[in-house]
């Protein structure tokens, strides 16, 4: 499992649980936070913390089901410049 790897699979899913990314990789859950958190700090991907109002309300999830990984990609900046 490399950095790239992770970014590949969490870019083709667009929104993946924790959960998801160590199953797919065959690896500990604490040894995918690292790889990918280093993707959230360049930006690429954003950690979603899913509550209760965003799925069924039961509360009683896994905490890493509750977190989501959802691809941002290239969010370049285009600047508008006023016609003259």
């Amino acid at each position: 499992m490399t950095l790239t790897e992770i970014k590949e699979y969490v870019q083709q899913r667009k929104v993946v649980s924790l959960k998801e990314v160590a199953l797919h990789f065959k690896a500990d859950e604490s040894a995918v936070v690292p790889m990918v958190e280093r993707w959230v700090e360049k930006g690429k991907i954003k950690k979603v913390e899913m509550t209760a109002g965003q799925c069924a309300g039961c509360t009683s999830c896994d905490s890493s089901i509750r977190v989501h990984y959802e691809w941002l990609g290239d969010q370049s900046i285009s600047i508008v410049r006023p016609s003259r």
